[in-house]
């Protein structure tokens, strides 16, 4: 399931991001309004968790022209502001829970999957298919045309952020940020040696080709 997260707080979004991922959701992370909404404009979205209090634009600002631009993903909105009217606000501008800070992650946790269950959303994906490349998220487990290829876990999940961007050029940064969680150096060559791995066990010995090189971009997992 992919997630949008909007949210100024440093530590905070490290402590949502990090549970969130640990709960099988791919996350997107936009540190301010102006940057959430041309992200929930453009994206492909579940759901979105987003502050209020952020620069550039405010969070209700922002909710309001998500959904005046048709954006319908369901969003729960974060919050120290605790009175009714703060709630009744929150709700008017287009949010479809609200939870006030401190909070429990479980609480978290346990309000996004009542909100996907209640509008319809999907459940949390268990397999991943591109071509005859096949991932099963339960079990942890990676097939091409049936025969299992090992990965390790920094590999598994490698793959699985291509196979959830499938079709989508990401870029190293990107990469980073969702499989490591934290900024290398820039010029160092750890992803490009990832990929590498991953290309070898995955596509060497297989048809069709699905992970390529998009030069001075990124990577892209797709049929060609």
């Amino acid at each position: 399931m992919k997630l949008l997260l909007v949210e100024d707080d440093e530590r905070a979004a490290s402590y949502i991001i990090k549970g969130l991922r640990q709960e099988g959701y791919s996350v997107d992370h936009a540190t301010n309004g102006q940057d959430g909404l041309i992200r929930g404009l453009t994206g492909e979205y579940d759901v979105a968790v987003v502050d209020l209090m952020m620069p550039q634009m405010d969070g209700l600002t922002m909710i309001s022209r998500l959904r005046a631009g048709g954006v319908t993903f369901p969003i729960l909105i974060l919050s120290a502001k605790n009175t009714v009217d703060d709630r009744v606000r929150g709700l008017k501008a287009g949010g479809d829970d609200y939870l006030v800070k401190p909070f429990a992650f479980s609480e978290l946790s346990a309000r996004l999957e009542a909100l996907t269950r209640r509008i319809g959303g999907p459940t949390t994906e268990t397999e991943l298919h591109v071509a005859n490349l096949h991932m099963d998220l339960i079990r942890r487990k990676v097939f091409r045309d049936a025969v299992e290829i090992s990965l390790p876990p920094l590999e598994f999940s490698l793959l699985e952020y291509l196979m959830r961007n499938a079709g989508r050029v990401v870029s190293k940064t990107m990469i980073m940020e969702h499989v490591w969680e934290y900024n290398f150096d820039p010029q160092t060559n750890v992803v490009e040696v990832r990929v590498c791995h991953i290309r070898e066990k995955v596509d060497r010995s297989f048809e069709p080709k699905l992970i390529h090189t998009v030069r001075g971009c990124g990577y892209v997992l797709e049929v060609r």
